[in-house]
């Protein structure tokens, strides 16, 4: 009898082991909340002509730093902010959802790049606008809060009517607008694509061009260019485009 009972003790501290070494090496716990997607921090907004630009792009982590795999989507938030006194920011009621962007079927946005883009129109002139973003996952957590973007909205300047005309070395841009009515004007941006190639997010120039010719010259014989022109005003503190001129088509031309 004695013998039995010192067996059992030591059968006992045996499973035990087994039992641990079993369950291998474990590491460290992730919360939750380290597995929804990382927050955006790239938002920004531009008024180019009667519509303010909201853009971003997509998160490619998650908040505790692993690669995020599935995203599903994006909420953008708006809100009108008030006078000094009268905003409340952190109210019920503030921000109401301006557009649920479903990756599986984008509606209302479009791509340009890495970009994300939506066009609000829904302005009225002298208010000014405040945006915020969240991405969410497939399976519905959202991220916290994007930085915040706020826009002014102004009366744009008016578009300018543009010619092109190709040649065997360049393409000249011709292009006028009328003064703007508000503001200081700036300049011109001017932008090319392919004909095949969806319209491009940046102009070709860094700063607003002041002349009213352009001349191309980086082409490819055989292959046809897009062009359009946008009129730049400085309204306050703020850069604002027109709408875009006319589309002309052009490319380089033979010698007869």
């Amino acid at each position: 009898m004695a013998a039995s009972r010192r067996i059992l003790p030591a059968v006992a501290v045996a499973a035990s082991l087994v039992l641990i070494a079993g369950c291998g090496k474990k590491g460290p716990l992730v919360p939750p909340e380290a597995l929804v997607p990382a927050p955006i921090a790239s938002l920004a907004v531009a008024q180019k002509g009667g519509e303010l630009q909201v853009s971003w792009s997509g998160p490619g982590k998650q908040e505790g730093g692993g690669k995020l795999e599935n995203l599903a989507g994006f909420l953008l938030f708006r809100r009108n902010v008030l006078p000094p006194g009268e905003d409340c920011e952190e109210c019920p009621g503030a921000y109401s959802q301006l557009a649920k962007v479903d990756l599986e079927l984008p509606e209302k946005v479009r791509r340009a790049g890495g970009l994300w883009i939506y066009d609000d129109f829904d302005l009225q002139k002298g208010r000014i606008y405040q945006y915020k973003l969240r991405s969410y996952s497939k399976d519905g957590a959202q991220s916290k809060d994007s930085n915040k973007v706020r826009r002014s909205a102004v009366t744009p300047p008016l578009p300018p009517v543009l010619e092109a005309h190709g040649s065997p070395n360049e393409v000249e841009l011709n292009y006028v607008a009328l003064p703007p009515e508000e503001g200081t004007f700036l300049g011109y941006n001017i932008y090319k694509s392919k004909k095949d190639e969806p319209a491009p997010l940046a102009p070709l120039n860094k700063e607003p061009f002041a002349g009213t010719t352009y001349r191309d010259q980086e082409l490819v014989l055989g292959v046809t260019y897009r062009y359009t022109v946008t009129s730049v005003a400085k309204v306050g503190a703020d850069t604002v485009e027109s709408a875009p001129s006319n589309l002309v088509e052009a490319g380089l031309v033979l010698p007869e």
